[in-house]
């Protein structure tokens, strides 16, 4: 069987196997996030936490409470890995250095996972259980809860509540992300994948570095996470041996974000609107996919920074995932990529990652833009614009648009000011087109919280330590903070009936008008970057 064949046939199992999971994985989120029964495990939760479960809480209330969580992981992480000598599994690698446990605090508790350590050396086993795992399960039940809250302003009428943040987070770790995290731990650990709390093992007088993979990789994956336990990521043997747990991988990176799409048609009532969004994000990842798999292919040197087990067809396939999610794996080199195929992985983040984008933040950064679809189309009709039965006023406009430009000003401003610094140029390996790639990919990585990196760039110094933390804290949290704004607005409104002048937002011509939207903003905003990065150098 050719490499071509074969890729079409993991895409075709890959696509089948989110087609079997869709329905009854995105109706148990939806029954997770709307039921009002408590399991006597979370019951122990609130108590301990001094949480009353049954209370809800107002869109400020739960912009500050979701705020506040993420402050304290980062305080804990942050004191964690300052302290990391005192631990037991620290295998003698000591306490991490200031800059790096501060930028890799932001970085976990972000959801982006960002890396600037190698972590064979830097980090010991506890660190990595205790607190880089566990913000892996909490940062994406972050942004599930989040979405949720969007979707229930939505649903709700004249209501000043969005429900209980520690009520949808608790949920979202123990009913969601951790059963299934849990089940494909043991898949990958029978697959091949490590599991040891050693540091290494002698081979041949060489000590290969060990640590607890599998518990981590699943985790990894399913929350849209990214950071490897090893350096090589996900093109280490120990972390994903072989083209069966590649595409396990790839199917965990899009489970929930396309199964999200269902939680959200069933928790309005009409599913007619989670299948538009689903299948505006399949035209565009699939064409962002195609446009990868054949630069590559048709690339000069086309297997230079590919893993060699994998070939091109499942580096495109996973360079296409990871980057059209907010995961930040990677199987293979970005930076070796061509100047196309890196620079679909670039629009990718571009885009905004909603296609499908992460864990929560695909599904609310998708319905945000179909609030900007949704006014620009009353703009052309002169009409005032609704969406769902909400009328989109100023109010909620503006909150849509903070949140979808915060992305853009962080990773040009960002990119712009690293552009001109003169240590700059000590940091990177290649000049020119190239050169500037690797600076706009470092920014739209953070500023997205993505955390895939093109290699080429060295970011140890305490400007990017210190910039990229800035971008990863602001390009999570100010979105955050507008879309509950947004949340809040919709849900205190009264639905409006549906008339011979409503927009219907089942078919193909809303699918149209989001699909372009999403595609005239990144382009837009990013084209004069990218025609003197990535396009200068496919042309070059």
């Amino acid at each position: 069987m050719s490499s071509t064949a074969a890729g079409l046939l993991q895409v075709g199992v890959l696509v089948v196997a989110l087609a079997v999971v869709h329905r009854p994985f995105g109706d148990h989120v939806a029954r997770v996030y709307t039921g009002s029964e408590h399991t006597r495990i979370e019951r122990a939760v609130y108590r301990v936490a001094r949480v009353d479960p049954d209370s809800e809480q107002r869109w400020g209330t739960y912009a500050r409470a979701v705020l506040g969580f993420s402050f304290v992981g980062v305080v804990l992480l942050f004191v964690l890995q300052r302290t990391q000598s005192v631990l037991p599994f620290d295998h003698g690698r000591g306490d991490v250095p200031t800059s790096t446990a501060f930028n890799t605090a932001i970085s976990f508790v972000t959801n982006t996972n960002w890396q600037s350590y190698v972590p064979e050396t830097v980090m010991g086993h506890t660190v990595q259980m205790v607190g880089l795992t566990v913000q892996n399960f909490v940062s994406g039940a972050v942004g599930m809860a989040v979405a949720v809250a969007l979707v229930r302003g939505f649903t709700r009428s004249r209501a000043d509540r969005l429900g209980n943040f520690w009520v949808d987070l608790t949920r979202g770790t123990l009913r969601v992300l951790l059963p299934v995290a849990f089940v494909f731990a043991i898949v990958l650990v029978a697959s091949g994948v490590v599991m040891s709390l050693e540091s290494g093992v002698d081979v041949d007088g060489h000590t290969v570095a060990t640590a607890p993979v599998a518990s981590q990789e699943a985790i990894k994956e399913l929350g849209t996470n990214g950071g490897g336990v090893l350096n090589a990521n996900s093109a280490h043997p120990f972390e994903n041996p072989s083209g069966w747990t590649n595409l396990i991988e790839v199917f965990l990176i899009l489970l929930i974000p396309v199964s999200l799409t269902r939680t959200f048609g069933t928790m309005v009532g009409d599913r007619r609107q989670g299948h538009v969004l689903l299948g505006v994000m399949g035209v565009l990842w699939t064409a962002v996919l195609g446009v990868i798999w054949a630069a590559e292919a048709s690339g000069l040197r086309p297997l230079e920074g590919k893993e060699l087990r994998f070939g091109i067809p499942s580096s495109a396939l996973f360079a296409n995932t990871t980057t059209a999610t907010s995961t930040g794996a990677v199987n293979s080199m970005h930076d070796s990529f061509t100047g196309l195929g890196g620079g679909g992985t670039l629009l990718n983040m571009l885009f905004g990652e909603m296609t499908p984008g992460g864990v929560g933040t695909g599904l609310y950064s998708v319905l945000v833009m179909s609030v900007i679809a949704m006014f620009l189309a009353g703009l052309m009709v002169g009409r005032t614009p609704e969406y769902l039965g909400k009328k989109l006023g100023q109010r909620e406009v503006t909150a849509a648009a903070v949140s979808i430009l915060a992305m853009p000003a962080l990773v040009l401003v960002g990119a712009g000011i690293a552009a001109v610094l003169p240590s700059t140029r000590e940091a990177l390996t290649n000049s020119g087109a190239h050169g500037l790639s690797e600076i706009l990919y470092a920014y739209a990585s953070a500023s997205n919280n993505n955390g895939s990196a093109f290699a080429g760039i060295t970011v140890t110094g305490d400007w990017f330590q210190a910039s990229l933390a800035v971008c990863m804290a602001f390009g999570r949290f100010v979105p955050i903070v507008a879309v509950l704004c947004l949340a809040g607005s919709l849900a205190a409104q009264k639905k409006v009936p549906v008339t011979a002048g409503t927009l219907p937002t089942t078919g193909p011509l809303f699918a149209t008008l989001l699909g372009g939207a999403i595609v005239l903003v990144a382009a837009l905003t990013f084209v004069p970057a990218l025609a003197l990065g990535p396009i200068a150098e496919a042309l070059l």
